[in-house]
Formats: C-alpha cells, structure tokens, sequence
C-alpha cells in the first residue's frame, strides 16, 4: 500500500454517465490519481430493488478497494440514495462521498426560496432521497419530481440530441412543470447520465430555470475532504486514470468518451468480474 496521500481516488457507477463526475474531478483536482468503474454488465441501477443496488454497490467499492484506494466517490445517484450507509460502513475509515448531498446544496444555492423540480431514474426518485436532502436544508421548500427512464438509453446510445431526446425531454418535463403549483425556479438532473442531455432540457425548460448537475459540487466537496484529512496529493500532474468494466470494454472506451469528454485510450480499460 502506498502513502495515503499518493492513492487512488476510486469512483463507480452503473455504467458510464459518472464519468461525468470523473470529468469534474479531473479538473478540479489534476494531481490526483483516479481509477474508474462501470458496472455495465448490470446496468441500470435505476430500476431495481434497493438491496439489490446495496449488493451491486458494495462489490463495486471492494474491487476499486484492490486498487490502493483512499477515497470513494459513489457517482450514482440511485446506489447514493440507497446504499451509502452500507458503503460507509464496509470501507470505514476511508471517506464515501455521494452526489446527492452535494446536488441538493448545489439546488439550494440556485433556488434558495424554490420551488424545485428533480428528474432522475425511477429508484431515486421512488427512494426520494433529493427531497429528503432538500428538505433537510429547507424544510418549506416546494419539491417536484419525475422519473425520465428514457434518458440513460439515450444518453448510452449517444441520442443527446435531435428530434428522438426533444420528443423524449417534452414527454417527461412538460407534465412535470404543468403539475407545479408555481414554475420551478431550478432543475435538479439526478442522474450522472442526464448532463449530457442538457442542451435539449434547457431549451425546454426556459433559460429561467436554473439546471443543476451534481457533478461540480461533488468534486468540490471530495476537494474538501481532501484537504482537511490532509489526504490531497502533492506531486506533481496526475497519472492517466485506469477504467474498469463489467461487460464490453469496447464499447466503454467509444461511448466513454461523449460522458468524459476526451478520448480514452484501449489500453486504459480492464474488463472485471465482481463475482469472482
């Protein structure tokens, strides 16, 4: 095992939509050594039993726990909702960050007064973990919210735009806002797959409504604990970040790169069985 401060930062999702946080992570924090995992063998996460998601992601943390990790980022808002107290438990002491604390600080910040609306998959949004998280900080806040199962297909087949993801964003946030006793002032995209449809949301919603991703405000709370548990790294720029996969490492590295936002290289992915 190496120093604490020259391990891993270990981050996983279902699939690939947390590269979207690993992105905002990159940025904030390029000294650091990162190591991915995409579950896409058993994606989504969404739609399944919360023991099951608690099982799924607990396999996750011990595979990246092989890879020197001091850190892990739960960078799935479904696994976030239901399986952090167990994660937190099995990797003790080591830190477990999820998205959803981070997203509703960030929502609050935006709409302080709200109301506001939270579009994720059906597991988080049935588990209501935003509205719990919201209502933690406001407690009179006005919360909406609806479950967009289209979006992460979507997303995964690289429909971020066109006519196919605008019929699609019409159909799940018009009856949401229609259902709203005041417009929401603010958008929560509770899923890391829901940034890339961005564009298409705002152009739904108005440019008065303010879109907030989980992904800057969780990088900045890891850059935070990082600091005070003086485990920030200290040399000099980072090593290229090691991608794991369960299923179709190909594939990871083509539709990778759209949730990224840069190429990632063949030899930077490992197909893992987290049953073995």
């Amino acid at each position: 095992m190496g120093q604490a401060n020259e391990r891993a930062i270990g981050v996983f999702d279902s699939g690939m939509g947390g590269l979207t946080v690993m992105a905002a992570l990159m940025a904030r924090l390029p000294r650091e050594r990162f190591v991915y995992l995409g579950d896409t063998a058993r994606l989504p996460y969404g739609t399944k039993s919360g023991e099951t998601v608690t099982r799924y992601a607990v396999q996750c943390a011990r595979a990246l726990a092989r890879h020197d990790m001091k850190l892990l980022v739960v960078a799935c808002n479904t696994a976030s909702a239901v399986a952090l107290p167990e994660l937190t438990h099995a990797l003790a002491p080591m830190p477990v960050v999820g998205v959803v604390e981070p997203g509703a600080e960030a929502a609050l910040a935006a709409a302080p007064h709200g109301p506001i609306a939270v579009i994720a998959t059906e597991g988080t949004i049935r588990g209501g973990a935003y509205e719990r998280a919201i209502h933690a900080r406001g407690p009179d806040i006005a919360v909406v919210q609806a479950a967009c199962p289209l979006f992460v297909p979507l997303a995964e087949e690289g429909l971020t735009e066109g006519p196919i993801a605008e019929l699609a964003a019409r159909r799940y946030l018009e009856p949401l806002f229609a259902s709203a006793r005041e417009k929401p002032k603010c958008l929560v995209l509770g899923c890391t797959h829901y940034p890339v449809l961005k564009r298409v949301v705002a152009g739904i919603v108005g440019a008065d409504v303010a879109i907030v991703d989980s992904a800057e405000a969780t990088s900045a709370a890891v850059a935070r604990l990082l600091e005070e548990g003086a485990l920030a790294r200290q040399g000099g720029a980072g090593e290229p970040a090691h991608f794991l996969t369960t299923d179709a490492p190909d594939r990871f590295v083509r539709v990778g790169e759209i949730f990224l936002g840069r190429p990632i290289a063949e030899d930077s992915v490992s197909l893992v069985d987290l049953q073995a």
